[in-house]
């Protein structure tokens, strides 16, 4: 005898990943740890390329899309330029005033200023006495003041040697607006471009072919650096702790994201 027809189930609709791959869960640091290709890039010496026993010390322009940027990606090497004399003059181009959109809570209101106290508490702690320019590009729409954002990057570039920045394919639209325009700058300036990557450490995965890893380096960062750079990441608590109780309050740099630049290394693409 045949029973009855079984009751149709419903049909789950397919989860489709985040169009945005920066908000799509990451990879993990393990991962990057036990990728022997991360272990074997070439090294690269921040001091070995600017001038030695010129009549003036050697400048480096370190540009960030917000105020984080550059300590996450190169903080360990500021440190170490800092460490040697080397004139460090930083560019915020935005205030990372938009980093929580959607929050209402009372310190989101406040996040211009309270990056800006963040960035100078972390630059104290790597022992950097820097020039800050501060450029108040609107958060979220560098891409928009791109060729306004490179005449300006080219003339504060003109008497500095070396010009680090974000990755120009990091895949978040103001690092990589920013990026492009520090290339543009630097080539019109005749000044090398070193580029950190930030978000990639997230969303590629090792041996990713999106990545340019042939003319990647590992800069190796001495206890003091790496300990001063760890130091200064505690500073931007608007970043790595919540700002409310509410869902759009959560941390933007949890600790599975800060586990990246906990590094006893940092990567630059040259």
């Amino acid at each position: 005898m045949t029973g009855r027809p079984a009751p149709s189930l419903p049909v789950p609709e397919p989860q489709l990943p985040p169009a945005d791959p920066i908000q799509a869960p990451g990879t993990p640091e393990d991962e990057w740890l036990a990728w022997p290709g991360l272990r074997d890039l070439p090294a690269a010496d921040p001091l070995g390329g600017l001038p030695t026993g010129a009549a003036r010390p050697p400048r480096v322009l370190i540009v960030a899309a917000h105020p984080d940027d550059e300590v996450l990606g190169f903080g360990g090497t500021i440190a170490c330029l800092a460490a040697a004399g080397v004139r460090l003059r930083l560019v915020s181009v935005t205030a990372g005033e938009a980093s929580h959109p959607r929050s209402r809570a009372r310190s989101a209101r406040d996040l211009a200023a309270v990056r800006s106290r963040e960035l100078h508490q972390a630059l104290g702690r790597l022992g950097a006495d820097v020039q800050s320019v501060s450029l108040g590009v609107p958060d979220g729409d560098v891409a928009r003041h791109e060729p306004d954002l490179t005449g300006r990057l080219a003339g504060l570039l003109r008497d500095c040697d070396l010009c680090v920045a974000p990755f120009s394919r990091d895949l978040h639209p103001d690092h990589e607006a920013t990026g492009r325009a520090a290339l543009q700058a630097g080539g019109a300036a005749g000044v090398p471009v070193w580029e950190y990557p930030v978000w990639a450490w997230h969303w590629a995965v090792p041996g990713d072919v999106r990545l340019p890893w042939h003319r990647a380096a590992r800069i190796a960062l001495p206890p003091a650096a790496r300990a001063r750079k760890r130091d200064a990441l505690e500073c931007f608590h608007s970043q790595t702790q919540p700002l409310g109780d509410r869902p759009e309050d959560a941390p933007i740099l949890p600790p599975a994201e800060l586990a990246h630049f906990r590094r006893d290394f940092e990567v630059v693409w040259r």
